[in-house]
């Protein structure tokens, strides 16, 4: 009989150039089609032109102050009552922040056309350190949303 899918959590390495946790995870969502090695290219590349950028800062700093400054706190989730559905705003354990995170600040990259992945993603990187761009407009709006169906707390249990 087949094993059971494990998570890849327990099996994630931190990356050779950085030795960051983080930094093995933000490839692993950059990569497509399983070719790691390109996303990790795309990812070293990216880190040396927020290096140029962010000079008074180290590019591993700029990275996980831009994360930190998209991950969201809480969220709206549908939950059904007596035939109703409300969207109750819930609180995100931290390894969902983290997830969501990255996956918004790369979508980001990847909405913007005409230019190499890491430029895209180093611009998205600069601007969510800076508190602007994409990925921190999306996280404010799922805030302001939260915000908005206060209300309905009462049916988080």
């Amino acid at each position: 009989m087949a094993q059971k899918f494990k998570s890849t959590k327990q099996f994630l390495r931190p990356d050779a150039k950085f030795n960051d946790l983080v930094v093995e995870r933000m490839v692993n969502f950059v990569m497509q089609d399983g070719k790691k090695t390109k996303a990790r290219d795309v990812i070293y590349s990216t880190m040396d032109l927020v290096g140029k950028r962010i000079k008074e800062k180290e590019p591993l700093d700029v990275l996980h102050m831009a994360i930190n400054n998209v991950k969201p706190l809480i969220e709206v989730r549908s939950k059904r009552v007596g035939g109703a559905s409300y969207q109750v705003p819930m609180e995100i354990n931290k390894n969902r922040q983290l997830t969501l995170a990255m996956r918004w600040i790369v979508e980001a990259a990847r909405e913007k056309k005409g230019r190499p992945m890491f430029q895209k993603l180093a611009d998205e990187l600069c601007d969510a350190y800076k508190r602007q761009g994409v990925a921190v407009k999306k996280r404010e709006n799922i805030h302001r949303m939260a915000e908005a169906n206060k209300a309905f707390a009462h049916f988080a249990w």
